[in-house]
């Protein structure tokens, strides 16, 4: 005699968590970029080059798409997998061009070019949580769709800026959900990869940067050096990096990774 089997409830959990975080976000009022954010606290002028290290920290990014879109190849996996992994190593590359551009001189206009890899290596990162923990076919059918949302979201606030009336709802939306997604994905599946210490060092990398964002001017009045946004690039270019190391482990399942 068979027992029944229970219904997944998993699914449901995470579709319930999407749609009230998208209503919470619709209650809200339309958030437009605030002018302050381009007035960063390191503007200094080095080697002809104006916010230098705001500009150079972003090699951070080069780096590591080099490292990770050199190695995809030598990777064991998918294809489904390898093409969310290229997706987002060539986002990675494109965030160090584009930051690097806008950092040159910010504007809304010039920050176009940094949201859009950034949006798309949101949505490729979680294309590849849900490929590793959920369902390969799930993960290759949605990275597409996950990655065009992405871009349409910094289109969207760009648009609504040009209108006069900027909304950065939608990108906030995608910057953060994989903050509260990844998380409860981990709590609820088990993944292929059974070591996932890389994968949370990503989350920590990607909250770190946020916090040293906020604390811009703060950090360089206290170091007199460096600033928090320039923090924010270093933190960033690692959290990329724990990525490369969570998919080499691919190629090393028996032994520990080492770092380059």
């Amino acid at each position: 005699m068979h027992q029944d089997r229970k219904p997944d409830t998993r699914p449901a959990i995470i579709l319930a968590v999407v749609a009230l975080a998208c209503v919470a976000v619709a209650l809200t009022p339309p958030l437009a970029q605030w002018a302050s954010y381009h007035d960063f606290a390191d503007q200094r002028h080095i080697l002809g080059t104006p916010n230098f290290l705001n500009v150079f920290s972003n090699i951070g990014f080069l780096i590591v798409a080099a490292i990770g879109l050199r190695k995809i190849n030598n990777i064991p996996g998918d294809r489904s997998l390898l093409a969310a992994y290229r997706v987002f190593f060539a986002s990675i590359a494109f965030i160090g061009i584009g930051s690097g551009y806008y950092h040159l001189a910010p504007t809304n206009g010039t920050l176009v070019w940094d949201r859009l890899p950034m949006a798309a290596a949101f949505m490729a990162f979680m294309a590849l949580v849900i490929n590793e923990f959920i369902s390969s076919r799930a993960g290759a059918i949605l990275l597409l769709p996950l990655t065009l949302l992405g871009l349409t979201t910094v289109g969207y606030w760009h648009l609504t800026e040009l209108q006069g009336h900027g909304d950065l709802r939608p990108y906030a939306l995608v910057q953060f959900m994989p903050l509260l997604l990844v998380p409860l994905i981990m709590k609820l599946y088990t993944a292929r990869l059974a070591d996932n210490r890389y994968l949370l060092g990503v989350l920590c990398c990607v909250l770190l940067a946020k916090v040293a964002e906020l604390l811009d001017r703060p950090v360089y009045e206290l170091t007199g050096v460096i600033s928090g946004h320039t923090l924010k690039h270093l933190a960033s270019a690692l959290g990329a990096y724990c990525v490369y190391l969570w998919l080499r482990q691919r190629h090393h399942r028996e032994a520990r990774p080492k770092i380059l």
